[in-house]
C-alpha cells in the first residue's frame, strides 16, 4: 500500500514565519475491474450408474485457484472467433448468452462455446467434436490447429449451457463465465501430455457428483454441481430457467436467464 512521505519536524526552537498548508491527502479509487468473458467446460460421463464428470486439479503454484479442483476452462481468445464448426448452438441457448448484455456481440454464443472446446484441449488434450464432416479447412495457429491435424471439426450442437457467473467485484481476477457441458462420447481424439507436474493442470480425475463435493472446490464450481445434477436429472430440457450467479452491493444474488 502507498504511503505518503513524512513530514520532516522542526527543531522545538524553529518557529517558522507562517505555517505550511497542510499537504492534501491523496485520494486513491479503485477502479472496478472488468470481468472478462469466459466458458467453462463439463464433460461427463454416463457410463456407470452415477454420473461422473472431470475435474482437474489446478497447479498449486498459481496465484489463482492454486491447489483446488475445477472444470477446464478459460477467457475467450481472438481465434475463436475464426474456427469453422460442425454444429451450432440452439436458438434458446444463443439467447440466454447474451442475456442482460445490451451490447453483445452476435458471435459472442459461439465464441464462448469454442472458448471452452479449446481451453478443454489445452488444459486436458481432449478434442471435442466430430469427424463426420471431414476435417476442417483451415483453423487459427495455435491450439486450433491440433484440431486440424486430427481431423476433428469442433461441435456445438452437443453442448448444454448450466449456468453464468460474474467473479464478484474487488477481486484481483474477474471473469463472466459460462458454464457447459458435454457428453463424453463427444470427445473424439485425445493428445497425451498436457497434464503434468509443471503444467496448469497437474492431474485429472473422473469423480461422482458426491465425490466431487468432497474435494477442494472454488464455491462457484460447488454451486453449479448442484445446478448440473438438477439439469441433468431432468434431461437438460431446452427452455428451462438458466440461473446467474453475480454480487451487488456486497450481496450474492442469483437470477434465471
Amino acid at each position: 500500500m502507498r504511503q505518503e512521505p513524512e513530514q520532516a519536524s522542526l527543531p522545538d526552537s524553529a518557529t517558522p514565519e507562517a505555517p505550511s498548508p497542510a499537504p492534501a491527502k491523496e485520494v486513491v479509487k479503485t477502479a472496478a475491474l472488468r470481468p472478462r468473458e469466459a466458458a467453462t467446460l463439463i464433460v461427463l460421463d454416463r457410463s456407470r450408474k452415477a454420473l461422473r464428470v472431470l475435474m482437474g486439479k489446478r497447479n498449486a503454484r498459481l496465484a489463482f485457484m492454486g491447489g483446488k479442483f475445477v472444470f477446464p476452462g478459460g477467457r475467450i481468445e481472438p481465434s475463436d472467433r475464426q474456427m469453422p464448426v460442425a454444429g451450432a448452438l440452439s436458438q434458446r441457448a444463443d439467447d440466454a448468452l447474451r442475456a442482460k448484455l445490451p451490447r453483445a456481440p452476435h458471435h459472442l454464443g459461439r465464441s464462448l462455446a469454442l472458448a471452452a472446446i479449446r481451453e478443454t484441449y489445452e488444459e486436458t488434450g481432449l478434442l471435442i467434436g466430430t469427424r463426420d464432416y471431414g476435417p476442417p479447412e483451415t483453423a487459427p495457429e495455435g491450439a486450433w490447429q491440433a484440431f486440424l491435424e486430427e481431423g476433428v471439426m469442433p461441435d456445438l450442437e452437443g453442448l448444454h449451457l448450466v449456468a453464468r457467473a460474474i467473479t464478484p467485484p474487488k477481486r484481483p481476477r474477474r471473469f463472466d463465465t459460462r458454464f457447459f457441458a458435454v457428453d463424453r462420447k463427444s470427445v473424439t481424439a485425445e493428445r497425451p501430455g498436457l497434464v503434468g507436474p509443471d503444467s496448469e493442470l497437474t492431474e485429472l480425475a473422473w469423480v461422482s457428483l458426491d465425490d466431487a463435493r468432497k474435494l477442494e472446490l472454488p464455491r462457484i464450481t460447488r454451486i453449479v454441481l448442484d445446478d448440473l445434477e438438477g439439469a441433468a436429472q431432468a434431461g437438460f430440457p431446452p427452455y428451462r430457467p438458466i440461473p446467474f450467479y453475480f454480487e451487488r452491493h456486497g450481496k450474492s444474488l442469483r437470477e434465471d436467464i
